[in-house]
């Protein structure tokens, strides 16, 4: 099984194209942005705002592979602030167009579901589809809740996939409010972990 390594600059190509893969289903990414063939060149450009975002807040990790990649934002910096949102409104506008609005209201949601606090945040985790269901999605989230465990801290996260809740509960991760996007939006779960889950 590939190791997981902390993810340098020189990785950002890789974890772009490997969460961008991975989110091409996504139920609320496909909500946003219905069309498919729209929605994968989106998500290339939006990775490529996101990642380098992640990174200055928190950490990546990567599968040796590159068939994984999570994005992690350390405790106290799950709500970027006014440099952040500086650095990457103009680009996020370009990547939405006309698809704005509801990445907005995702977004907006999230926002207001999040807790406040001091814990670690799964932004973003994903698996190229071709390595999806062989456990990788398990041990990198793993290799990071490691670390919020011997700091004593939880562990939050957003999903709008169904499927994925097993997964999560399965990690630890226990469901403490559900929610749907106004205007026909995707239901999301929004999960804890506490430290040592």
């Amino acid at each position: 099984m590939d190791q997981i390594d902390k993810a340098t600059v020189a990785d950002q190509p890789a974890l772009i194209e490997t969460l961008a893969q991975a989110f091409q289903t996504d139920p609320a990414l496909s909500w946003i942005l219905p069309d498919p063939s729209q929605r994968a060149r989106a998500l290339r450009s939006l990775f490529h705002t996101l990642v380098p975002a992640d990174m200055r807040a928190g950490v990546a990790l990567r599968s040796a592979g590159d068939e994984a990649a999570a994005l992690w934002r350390a405790p106290g910096q799950a709500h970027g602030g006014t440099l952040e949102f500086l650095r990457t409104v103009l680009p996020l506008i370009a990547t939405f167009g006309t698809a704005l609005p509801r990445g907005l209201k995702v977004q907006g949601s999230i926002d207001a579901h999040r807790p406040q606090g001091r814990f670690w945040y799964l932004h973003y985790v994903g698996v190229r589809t071709e390595h999806q269901g062989k456990g990788q999605g398990g041990r990198i989230i793993r290799a990071q809740t490691a670390v919020a465990d011997a700091d004593g801290l939880p562990c939050w996260l957003e999903t709008a996939t169904p499927e994925n809740v097993p997964l999560y509960e399965r990690l630890g991760f226990v469901t403490q409010v559900e929610w749907d996007v106004p205007g026909g939006g995707p239901h999301f779960w929004g999960m804890m972990r506490a430290p040592g889950a």
